[in-house]
């Protein structure tokens, strides 16, 4: 049996295949986006409406056709051959409040991960068109167009997002809590958006928590392509395993800063 590669070999086809995904879904987001949909709620509480389920059903249609061997995990069909070395992760809607609510702040995630790993990573923002893309060993780009991100060693020049601070609960809610009193501004909400702003340079931190690996994925190749590093609370490499509790910083003294003040309680 000849022996699997260590290390995934991306090429510029499959890139260019991500951005595929994203135009495809982007067509289908646009024709709901600001017009009435209904609203689903799912088992966990949260929405979900016909254009996340589109967007994602005709992504996984072309990643069988192109990539029959690869895996699929998506938030609204789960996973498909998930043991393959090569894993696509899908979020047609990443932000979907924000979607139902018109606010074009969401975004499309899609990555792909070798061995667990995320290897490449697309952000797409199909109605301000804006469409971040990062993988492992090349510089991540806001289209097309190189990006870095900001030094910012000290926390109290730092500003910092999460999507809600109801995220967090007992013991995150705590150690969240010392962070944000430590940095000079903390906002609230953009989902994904946040993370594309901090790879662009315009932020410097998002701490969150109960993250799935399709709300993590694709951020992490975008953010590290950047200048940047997106970690687990440990400081650990985020894989299709992590925990869901997720560092991401323009600037990696001030990750590791970060680590410890959560670390302190």
């Amino acid at each position: 049996m000849p022996r699997r590669p260590q290390t995934a070999r991306l090429t510029a086809a499959e890139i260019a295949f991500a951005g595929k995904l994203a135009d495809t879904a982007g067509a289908v987001i646009r024709r709901y986006f600001r017009r009435p949909v209904a609203i689903i709620e799912k088992s966990d509480h949260t929405p979900v409406t016909i254009a996340d389920r589109k967007a994602e059903a005709a992504m996984r249609r072309l990643i069988r056709a192109r990539f029959p061997a690869h895996g699929i995990l998506g938030e609204e069909y789960g996973a498909h051959n998930p043991e393959a070395d090569y894993v696509w992760v899908l979020d047609p809607i990443d932000g979907t409040k924000s979607f139902i609510s018109g606010i074009p702040l969401f975004g499309t995630l899609i990555a792909l991960t070798y061995r667990g790993k995320p290897v490449l990573g697309v952000i797409d923002q199909p109605i301000l068109k804006e469409r971040w893309v990062g993988a492992i060993g090349r510089r991540s780009t806001l289209n097309g167009r190189p990006i870095k991100t900001r030094l910012c060693p000290r926390l109290d020049r730092a500003t910092l997002f999460a999507t809600s601070p109801d995220m967090f609960r007992q013991r995150a809610k705590a150690a969240f809590e010392r962070l944000r009193r430590q940095v000079k501004l903390a906002r609230f909400g953009g989902d994904c958006y946040a993370y594309a702003l901090l790879a662009t340079g315009f932020i410097d931190l998002v701490v969150e928590v109960d993250l799935k690996p399709y709300d993590y994925c694709a951020l992490a190749p975008v953010i590290a392509g950047a200048g940047g590093i997106m970690t687990d609370w440990n400081g650990r490499p985020l894989d299709l395993v992590s925990d869901g509790r997720v560092i991401a910083s323009g600037d990696h003294a001030l990750a590791r800063r970060v680590q410890r003040v959560l670390a302190a309680g």
